[in-house]
């Protein structure tokens, strides 16, 4: 009896040390308001209303050109459409709130975009740029197309606005666009302004439908599936065998692909450590969450693995051509190294931060990766 004694206190004592013994830190302990402060305050509402300027200069350059369509107000409207595309990138990961209701991600850029669905809308007119069918022929794409794709030349493009039939159309098309563009942005920053923002930061708990939660899950799908994916996976043809060089973002403009890439992949990083919109200050984030939990991963701090794997990702894009569709189509194996260093911070990411932080993924995964 004494023997049997002892072995069941020993049996208690190993099950108490494994189910209630310390194990680190808990992330519940955790700030995480702190974390969905500095993000909305410092990262997202910056961003989108950079973007809201941006956007309202590209409607009035559209607006311009629509009214005279000369070489010089082509050429202001694609500076316009540049520095727009580019402000989008530092939102594009957040579809949270009114974002997520207006799918706005899906309305500014589904490339590569519907040529043959665009010159159906602008000749018979009609068009609803409401209906989910129509969000490949509207956004930054479409519009890259109307302001590069039409002709292989500028003269040519130029003739579309001015001697063509459907001149008139053509222009009334372009304003269509950028005022959508325009007027949805507004939407979702206006959301965040009055009211949104506090809302977002009061649901500060470690649920499915936290905000936390949710951001974290959209942040890892947003580079899983559209910074690995799209922008290079697709067109390298990860996913469908042989490389596919029309589907890059901004193929029409034949040289923008990889400046797009580099500014999504530099607001990934800068969100991961809380870095401020357009600033070198950090506040709270995942990497601040992380080092409080003293995530370790094969020996190495997690959070040093993840912006080390970061920086090999940027490096190994130096790499690429300007045009990531000359890139596909004379070296694709460059394209295929840069996508491998994406990948790796997936697993950093989607596994080992998740697991670290107690956080489910709350997407489906069907692209085999």
């Amino acid at each position: 009896m004494k023997k049997y004694a002892i072995l069941l206190l020993t049996v208690f004592f190993l099950w108490s040390c494994t189910n209630n013994g310390p194990s680190g830190p808990n992330p519940d302990d955790f700030d995480r308001e702190a974390i969905l402060v500095n993000w909305a305050d410092n990262i997202i509402i910056p961003s989108f209303t950079d973007l809201s300027e941006a956007t309202d200069q590209l409607h009035t350059s559209a607006e311009t050109f629509s009214a005279s369509p000369t070489q010089q107000n082509l050429n202001t409207l694609r500076n316009s459409w540049e520095n727009t595309y580019l402000a989008f990138q530092h939102v594009s990961m957040f579809e949270m709130g009114e974002a997520m209701q207006l799918r706005f991600r899906d309305n500014l850029n589904i490339y590569p975009t519907d040529t043959t669905e665009i010159k159906q809308n602008v000749s018979e007119g009609g068009y609803d740029l409401t209906l989910p069918s129509l969000n490949d022929s509207q956004g930054f794409p479409a519009l890259d197309y109307l302001i590069h794709g039409l002709g292989d030349n500028d003269i040519e493009i130029l003739s579309y606005y001015t001697t063509n039939i459907d001149a008139q159309n053509y222009r009334t098309y372009l304003t269509d666009l950028t005022l959508r563009i325009d007027t949805l942005t507004d939407q979702v920053l206006n959301s965040w302004t009055s009211g949104y923002r506090d809302e977002f930061v009061s649901n500060s708990g470690n649920g499915a439908n936290s905000s936390l939660d949710m951001m974290v899950n959209d942040y890892i799908y947003y580079y899983e599936k559209h910074l690995r994916a799209g922008k290079i996976g697709i067109p390298a043809g990860v996913f469908s065998g042989s490389p596919l060089s029309s589907h890059v973002e901004a193929y029409y403009s034949e040289g923008f692909s990889k400046a797009l890439f580099n500014e999504a992949l530099s607001a990934s990083i800068n969100f991961f450590n809380g870095t401020h919109f357009e600033g070198e200050a950090d506040g709270q984030s995942l990497d601040d969450y992380l080092d409080y939990l003293n995530t370790m991963k094969d020996g190495a701090d997690l959070t040093s693995i993840i912006n080390s794997q970061f920086q090999d990702a940027k490096n190994e894009a130096q790499t690429l051509n300007d045009n990531f569709a000359v890139q596909v189509e004379s070296d694709n194996s460059l394209m295929l190294s840069t996508y491998d260093e994406l990948q790796r911070n997936v697993v950093n990411l989607k596994v080992d931060m998740l697991q670290a932080l107690n956080i489910n993924v709350d997407y489906v995964d069907a692209d085999g990766d």
